[in-house]
């Protein structure tokens, strides 16, 4: 059977040939390309972001800046005498990276303020940790009414289920999501954590500093066993009425005429 060509093709557009052809190329090309962020505009949207909860914040950047230079100036005048030009010019790329460090941890500490005590915010916070852990980002247990939750990650100290809620009220969720963990990976330790500012719970931002501070129990084999037994359970089932099968149910039509 022969095949048309596209110029056979009475619905196919024009073919360009030629300069047309290569400007085109070159167009798409050039809008496949997308624009990257300077790292000073980085710096400034950052700032932005901290300024706004943190409207004093360039008093800290100001004095980091000032204490660093008349520290070098000293050094320079008392130390190494002659040279105070010199190290106050050495000490301009270091105040500069300190006052980026300092503006780094400003603006992860406002990312959490803003995120605290909302729903859900746990499982943003699990999302910073970047390898190592494995993660359920829906909550494996959940009270509708209350809002409390309960997460689940999976690492080399075992498993992790870590609460968002009223400690009296989660404990419940927390006992029933432990059970069912304990009979799919016997023997395996299950750590309990609650997030919260209450006294016992975990604070939001000091989460993932836990997480990592837990002490190892599972080798690679065992931890990759861990994770495809869980895997079985899954996670949390949404609730559906009995006696009625969503895919079979079928809708009113004389409700639909209006009649």
């Amino acid at each position: 059977m022969a095949t048309r060509s596209p110029s056979d093709d009475p619905w196919a557009g024009p073919q360009l040939t030629g300069r047309a052809a290569k400007k085109a190329a070159k167009a798409e090309a050039k809008a496949a390309k997308t624009k990257k962020t300077r790292w000073y505009k980085q710096i400034a949207q950052v700032y932005q972001m901290v300024a706004k909860q943190q409207p004093l914040i360039w008093l800290w950047l100001v004095a980091i800046m000032v204490g660093a230079e008349a520290v070098a100036v000293l050094f320079g005048l008392f130390v190494w005498k002659g040279h105070a030009g010199y190290m106050a010019f050495l000490a301009a790329p270091v105040a500069l990276l300190a006052c980026t460090m300092v503006l780094a941890r400003r603006a992860e500490s406002s990312a959490y303020a803003q995120i605290e005590g909302q729903p859900g915010a746990t499982a943003s916070a699990l999302g910073t940790i970047r390898r190592g852990w494995t993660i359920e980002q829906e909550p494996v247990a959940a009270d509708p009414r209350s809002m409390d939750m309960v997460f689940r990650v999976v690492g080399r100290p075992g498993i992790v289920l870590i609460a968002e809620g009223t400690t009296g009220r989660v404990k419940g969720l927390l006992k029933k999501e432990r059970q069912r963990v304990a009979r799919v990976a016997p023997g395996v330790k299950i750590h309990e954590l609650t997030v919260g500012r209450g006294e016992g719970q975990v604070p939001l931002p000091k989460l993932v500093r836990k997480l990592k501070r837990l002490r190892p129990s599972l080798n690679k084999a065992a931890l990759a066993e861990v994770n495809r037994r869980l895997q079985s359970i899954g996670g949390m089932k949404l609730p559906v009425p009995k006696g009625v099968d969503p895919f079979k149910a079928r809708p009113d039509r004389r409700a639909l005429r209006g009649k």
